[in-house]
């Protein structure tokens, strides 16, 4: 077996994954095996994952049209469409060898291409077991449904699109706006890729963000899947509109100073056959894994086989197009955890033991995979992003290729979304939060591997569940969000608390920040796609920005803080600052006291206020404060003289300031001589 030519580094930085050194050493020579693989079928890897423009049904610079397809378990297949009347006899595809079928369409007398723009198409296939079906071709980039229950192929010539912005360049510390179009209105409606460019992008740009993260763009017959049952992995979704308008989006973020990351379902797929990837061919396998082993349980859903060279062409030439035909900056790689386990993390306990994650359940091919993607990705795009969503912690999974890592640039802080959402569920008071908890958690991250913190996901706001903001004040918010209604002491404590926790979990948790849309200003009520069993409405399936716009109501304080905590962290950067240092975490008091960069954070989550509170800070001198929760800008009590300043004392060697905690009240401060 072969080691990754800086595995020392890695070993340096985590010297518990030294007993697994031959398990890191088994990973790096199958992936290096998987590359000797995909560079067996193709010149380069970029020619390999530039696929995408052979495959499919392409026109051609003479306007004839190619179609190329791997079909191996095919007998028969035919091109069919509206431009021929449906007649599945008159184009047939020919096995050239090796499972690939391949058809030319000659332009017409006068040098037309044959198949107009628009036109519905289909394969008709017959399989070497004598059945017969209907399918679309795995490459499609543009797929309509029009008044039918399933998509076609619509067929589509280059695109006409001129870009007007580069991309800016990597920000320092990332601030992502997780998004999706869909649901961008306050509207009962399904929104489009033009109205979150000229409404929406606008807005967040004003917050302060510097990335969007757009989900459910890959398109998903299945609206209500949230955009997690992909059924055409190169098409972006025509329910928000034509792919130029897509294009016209990132190119908007681009002018705005934002990148844009794709939410990417490489983890499984929908089990779809009429307008999906699942049995193209007929088979149980084609890109997918057969019996069993190929069937996502609790997702119903199809797994790929990440060891066959076609299935890696596929995806691998997947992440190029979005790049290079959209101008995608990065991608978040959705089910991680699902893809490094053959028990995709069901009822798997991740205590920490590393047994626990190098064992025979561990799934090499995806991980080879993974490492592929991001060294290919990483080789090429020397500024891309990428991100993991994974639960279970996997070690080095942040860490280089060349360390022996899988190689992405961040991976999501999953724990702490779950920590806040079961202290609001579970406790019956405030006086059941264990400071000591919240604090380990936030902490709790891989050493020199990055982190997105979060304090709600996009999961939370869905129906059966509640957002933090409706979990701190339920009902009151249907009646007592105006200004000039009376401020209960659910809606009071409820915006406090709604600042902290955002502050708390931005100031400790991570090396980026997201935010899931409308989470910003405390969004009422939840997500619930059309269905049947809601009558197919669109009543709980908007974001009603409007609430944070009318300055008649109390979402306008939120708001405004959430743009506070971003200013705040660009002026003072402390996400690349290492580790918060942790100098209190008081349970009676409820009090957490910590460092971060230049920076000492104060809160008091208590119902109870404190006067000549000792608060350690890092140097003597004097301090002021920055940033105030309890301000009324951010519909607090004002109970903190911001001219005030904060001279140190030194006790058994330590240096403090005694400052005023008032209730739930969290304080900024900085040293300012």
């Amino acid at each position: 077996m072969k080691s990754a030519p800086n595995l020392s580094d890695l070993l340096s930085l985590d010297p518990y994954l030294e007993p697994f050194k031959s398990d890191l050493d088994s990973l790096f020579t199958n992936y290096q095996t998987t590359r000797d693989q995909v560079l067996s079928a193709s010149p380069s890897l970029d020619e390999f994952a530039r696929s995408y423009e052979d495959y499919g049904i392409r026109i051609q610079a003479d306007n004839s049209v190619r179609c190329k397809e791997w079909a191996p378990n095919l007998a028969k297949v035919s091109l069919a469409g509206d431009f021929n009347k449906w007649n599945r006899s008159e184009y047939q595809l020919k096995n050239v060898g090796s499972g690939i079928w391949e058809l030319v369409i000659l332009p017409d007398d006068v040098g037309q291409c044959r198949i107009p723009v628009g036109s519905d198409l289909r394969y008709f296939c017959e399989d070497k077991q004598g059945k017969t079906f209907d399918r679309i071709s795995p490459w499609a980039n543009f797929v309509t449904n029009g008044e039918r229950i399933y998509y076609n192929e619509t067929f589509l010539t280059s695109s006409e699109y001129e870009w007007n912005y580069k991309a800016p360049k990597t920000p320092r510390a990332m601030y992502i706006y997780e998004a999706h179009v869909g649901i961008c209105t306050p509207e009962p409606k399904v929104s489009s890729y033009i109205e979150f460019a000229d409404t929406v992008i606008p807005r967040i740009a004003k917050l302060g963000y510097n990335t969007i993260q757009l989900m459910a763009v890959m398109e998903h017959a299945y609206y209500a899947s949230f955009g997690y049952q992909v059924t055409s992995f190169f098409a972006a979704s025509s329910r928000y509109g034509p792919p130029d308008m897509l294009k016209y989006l990132i190119d908007t973020a681009h002018k705005h100073g934002m990148l844009v990351l794709l939410d990417l379902v490489h983890s499984h797929a929908s089990i779809n056959t009429a307008d999906g990837l699942n049995s193209f061919d007929g088979s149980d396998s084609h890109y997918f894994l057969s019996g069993p082993a190929g069937v996502h349980d609790q997702w119903n859903s199809r797994l790929f086989d990440y060891t066959n060279t076609e299935t890696l062409r596929f995806l691998l030439s997947n992440l190029e197009y979005w790049v290079s035909e959209y101008k995608f900056d990065g991608f978040r790689f959705d089910g991680v955890t699902s893809m490094l386990y053959h028990h995709h993390g069901v009822n798997y306990c991740f205590s920490g033991d590393y047994h626990k994650y190098y064992n025979k359940y561990l799934n090499h091919g995806a991980v080879n995979y993974m490492m592929l993607a991001n060294e290919y990705l990483h080789s090429k795009y020397p500024d891309i992003i990428t991100i993991a969503e994974d639960v279970s912690g996997f070690p080095a999974l942040c860490r280089p290729v060349s360390e022996g890592g899988v190689g992405f640039d961040y991976r999501l802080a999953m724990s702490t979304p779950d920590l806040w959402i079961k202290l609001l569920k579970d406790s019956t008071t405030d006086a059941e939060w264990n400071m000591g908890n919240i604090v380990q958690t936030l902490n709790n991250r891989r050493y020199k591997e990055k982190s997105i913190a979060y304090a709600e996901s996009h999961d939370q706001c869905l129906v059966g569940d509640k957002s933090i903001a409706f979990w701190l004040m339920d009902q009151d918010m249907y009646t007592n969000m105006s200004c000039s209604s009376e401020q209960t002491p659910r809606i009071e404590r409820g915006i406090a608390l709604h600042k902290m926790i955002r502050l708390l979990t931005f100031g400790l948790g991570g090396e980026g920040v997201l935010t899931f849309m409308g989470n910003e200003f405390g969004h009422p009520e939840w997500l619930d796609f059309p269905r049947k069993g809601n009558g197919e409405s669109y009543h709980y399936c908007r974001r009603q920005y409007n609430l944070a716009e009318d300055e008649l109501l109390r979402y306008k304080f939120l708001n405004r803080f959430d743009k506070a905590i971003l200013a705040t962290e660009q002026e003072y950067k402390w996400l690349d600052s290492g580790y918060g240092y942790i100098y209190l975490t008081h349970e009676t008091d409820k009090v957490i006291v910590f460092e971060r960069g230049d920076l000492s954070f104060a809160f008091n989550l208590n119902w109870e206020s404190f006067t000549d509170y000792r608060t350690q800070v890092k140097v003597p001198g004097t301090y002021k404060v920055v940033l105030n929760s309890d301000s009324k800008h951010f519909g607090g009590n004002d109970r903190i003289d911001l001219s005030t300043r904060y001279f140190s004392y030194t006790d058994d060697g330590k240096f403090y300031i005694s400052t005023y905690l008032p209730s739930r009240t969290a304080l900024v401060f900085q040293l300012v001589d």
